[in-house]
């Protein structure tokens, strides 16, 4: 799994014009999965995004966790993320997980992170959502469960 944190002040997804999530404070993650995925990924990254110490304390630095502070997710399925580039023009998306695959590991990830007590607020997976966030600091990391 590949997933893009962004610490966010505010963030909410739409799909056709309706609100399907939203949340204030917190951390906006676009999650891509890929045909390899099992249980021990979702393990890894749940605890590092649940103990990530990214938000600013009293001091100004970043030592806080989104537990910590109280915040919230937004989770946003993105096969995108596992755009292959290196030949032609168009990206090839064969590395990403097909729908069968990938919705119950999605699925999986985000019960999984709620049961540490966080609130979660996702998209659809598959469909065409149009995703708006202020950006905080900015903050921007991107995590690969296969490289720990």
């Amino acid at each position: 799994m590949k997933i893009v944190i962004q610490r966010t002040k505010e963030a909410s997804v739409s799909i056709e014009g309706t609100i399907m999530g939203e949340i204030t404070h917190g951390l906006v993650l676009l999650v891509g999965i890929e045909e390899e995925d099992q249980q021990e990924d979702i393990d890894y990254l749940v605890r590092k995004i649940s103990n990530m110490r990214i938000f600013e304390d009293s001091q100004g630095k970043m030592n806080l966790s989104i537990e910590d502070v109280g915040g919230e997710i937004l989770s946003i399925s993105q096969f995108t993320l596992y755009a292959d580039t290196k030949k032609g023009n168009r990206p090839s998306f064969t590395k990403a997980a097909k729908p069968e695959t990938a919705i119950p590991i999605y699925d999986a990830f985000n019960a999984q992170l709620k049961a540490t007590g966080l609130t979660v607020q996702t998209g659809i997976f598959g469909a065409d959502m149009q995703v708006s966030l202020l950006n905080d600091g900015p903050v921007t990391i991107i995590i690969d469960s296969k490289q720990h």
